[in-house]
């Protein structure tokens, strides 16, 4: 990774790799779930969730945006093993909506994936990011990634929040069995 990386506008950047999050991640997602709306509603959140949620949208989609002039490193140990990565976060994404597709409305998403992780998508999310950004060889790319994952773990609270109040002791058993990320194991604190 260099220090300072090449800006140019061209047909083969980074910006390859955010279609496929937009087709996968929003288009399969609105596609299928279409029916399922009220599992996509956002949960309240308290004054500095909603500016950690700001931040995180605008993180997202600047990052989206520096794409556009982030070169792709091709026919590099770079670009295979960041490619590789981020094809592993979009089978995560994918995988965690079509969980939800098929989960019924009145019980937590506990199956598929979500045996695994509590937050499937996010992780997913991050792994993309991570991909992007060694596909890319890019440092700037690598900090986006890290503040993704920073502010997606604060976020996930509310999140757990509002499926405490919906689901009850459902999810609250589902919490103490299942991690919240993979990779970090549960702690034995409840």
């Amino acid at each position: 990774m260099s220090l300072t990386p090449a800006f140019e506008i061209g047909l083969w950047n980074a910006w390859i790799f955010i279609l496929g999050v937009v087709l996968i991640d929003y288009g399969l997602r609105y596609l299928i779930v279409d029916k399922k709306a009220a599992l996509f509603i956002w949960p309240p959140y308290n004054k500095k969730e909603k500016k950690l949620s700001g931040i995180l949208t605008v993180t997202y989609f600047t990052s989206w945006i520096y794409t556009i002039f982030l070169t792709l490193k091709p026919g590099t140990a770079w670009f295979y093993a960041g490619s590789s990565i981020y094809l592993l976060g979009m089978i995560f994404v994918t995988m965690a909506t079509l969980s939800f597709a098929t989960t019924l409305l009145d019980k937590p998403n506990t199956k598929g994936i979500y045996r695994i992780s509590r937050n499937p998508m996010a992780f997913g999310g991050f792994l993309v990011f991570i991909g992007i950004s060694i596909a890319c060889a890019s440092w700037i790319f690598l900090l986006w990634a890290m503040v993704f994952i920073l502010l997606q773990d604060n976020l996930v609270i509310p999140e757990e929040r509002m499926c405490l109040e919906r689901y009850g002791n459902a999810y609250r058993e589902y919490m103490n069995k299942t991690p919240k990320w993979i990779g970090v194991p549960k702690s034995r604190e409840k």
